[in-house]
């Protein structure tokens, strides 16, 4: 609620009241070739970053009421990171303490956010069942019961949660797009999210249809289908897919569950990130990719609206990273720039090393030797125009020692071929099926040589 004073001032009493009324934007680039209007529901634009402080505020507001939080009491919440940080802004303005358990595979970056908000963290492992007493759910129980006075959450069964969505972010959903909304695509994880949503979208028009975003390993996609329960594997995304039904899951909203990979989630997260400015998160990527799926489908006459759930600042240390991406074996060749392998060559090599074409032969066999390379350009003023490589060396002085001191353009061939340090791996790996090296040039100028061993090590190791 905005508060005007008599002196024309306008703010907020606090930063709780600013959940909510967040932005729908275009979406451009990751949509080309198919026909929907695809907008994109930003729930970083909530103060604690994500669509969880919805839900943090409706709960501890009822939990206020029902006389089960007292002032100065203690919440305590299992979460992934995100209900956590919803809880915890409420808690500091309202003066609670909060204590959090999480599963070990969440981003440091979101352990550090809770602890920032002066929440206590306690870390489970992953790889247990749900009912095990390791749990990050069990613990979260067991703590309830310790502490005196102490009120758990319980996101998975409460029943605010998805009734903050379905007072609020169904109804923003509904004004913003003007009641034209054909699809609603959002991750499943409590499943909060979609039931609510989905309950007040199809009240409004009972043909809009609702999708959910199920990781490959979680129980949600099969259960829906099939009604049974299935065995949960560990998957990288985080936030949403679940080894558990929670009771806030309400599949009588949903009309389809599409399950999405980590290599495909991970992968369009960076995409929206650097092909529309959106800094996304895995399950952001995950709801972009099953939009994208159902995008296929429609034609250009139809809205789909997906909820991207949180910003990728929480996951630059994963998703956004190069080398966690490569050690996991999800980075997609296909979005990295060549020029982005060069620079992790090995800095004990300088970045172009070269011969004159005046040098003797003995030269370039020398630095072939000291920097362990097997191919050297030539150039005549500073300007390349050839190549000499290791095995051009060896058959000539095998046919005559004395050659080590003849002019290396004696033996030189033609330069390497050139590739934009812009254009992508994909592209670089086409120029070297059948060719031993290429140069990387950017704004004309060459900047160094990449090898068929530099691509699988940058890749795969």
């Amino acid at each position: 609620m905005r508060v005007e004073g008599d002196r024309g001032l306008q703010f907020h009493r606090n930063i709780v009241e600013t959940i909510g009324r967040t932005p729908l934007v275009r979406i451009n680039r990751v949509n080309r070739g198919l026909k929907p209007l695809l907008l994109a529901k930003l729930e970083a634009f909530n103060p604690g970053g994500s669509v969880k402080d919805r839900i943090g505020s409706t709960i501890i507001d009822a939990a206020e009421r029902a006389g089960l939080l007292k002032p100065g009491g203690t919440i305590v919440e299992a979460t992934s990171g995100n209900t956590g940080a919803g809880l915890a802004l409420v808690a500091a303005v309202r003066g609670y303490k909060l204590i959090c358990t999480m599963p070990d595979k969440m981003s440091q970056e979101k352990i550090n956010l809770l602890k920032a908000y002066g929440a206590e963290v306690h870390i489970a492992p992953t790889a247990v069942p749900p009912e095990h007493p390791d749990s990050y759910y069990e613990v979260a129980k067991r703590l309830a019961r310790e502490i005196p006075g102490a009120f758990h959450a319980n996101q998975y069964f409460n029943p605010e949660n998805p009734r903050s969505h379905y007072l609020t972010t169904g109804p923003e959903i509904w004004e913003q797009t003007g009641g034209q909304i054909d699809v609603f695509v959002c991750g499943m994880g409590t499943g909060g999210t979609i039931s609510g949503v989905g309950k007040y979208l199809k009240e409004k028009n009972p043909s809009v249809q609702v999708v959910g975003a199920d990781p490959l390993g979680s129980i949600l996609c099969e259960y829906f289908y099939t009604r049974k329960m299935g065995h949960a594997r560990t998957y990288k995304t985080e936030g949403i897919g679940e080894d558990i039904i929670p009771g806030t899951t309400h599949f009588e909203f949903v009309d389809r569950i599409i399950t999405t990979t980590d290599f495909e989630s991970f992968n369009m997260a960076r995409r929206v990130s650097r092909e529309e400015g959106i800094l996304s998160g895995s399950s952001g990527g995950a709801a972009m990719t099953a939009a994208l799926t159902v995008a296929g489908e429609l034609d250009e006459r139809q809205v789909i609206v997906v909820l991207l759930p949180d910003t990728g600042e929480r996951y630059l240390s994963k998703v956004h990273s190069d080398a966690w991406m490569r050690d996991n074996r999800l980075l997609d060749t296909h979005y990295v720039k060549v020029g982005e392998v060069l620079r992790r060559k090995s800095v004990d090599i300088p970045a172009l090393v070269s011969v004159a074409e005046t040098e003797p032969i003995r030269s370039a066999l020398e630095l072939i030797k000291r920097y362990n390379i097997s191919q050297l350009p030539v150039t005549r003023e500073r300007e390349i125009v050839g190549c000499v490589e290791e095995g051009d060396i060896t058959s000539a002085v095998l046919e005559n020692v004395q050659s080590l001191d003849e002019p290396v353009r004696r033996i030189m061939h033609d330069p390497l071929v050139m590739v934009s340090a812009g254009e992508s791996v994909d592209q670089a790996i086409k120029l070297l099926a059948n060719r031993n090296a290429v140069l990387v040039e950017e704004v004309g100028e060459p900047q160094g040589i990449l090898t068929r061993l530099d691509l699988i090590e940058y890749v795969a190791v």
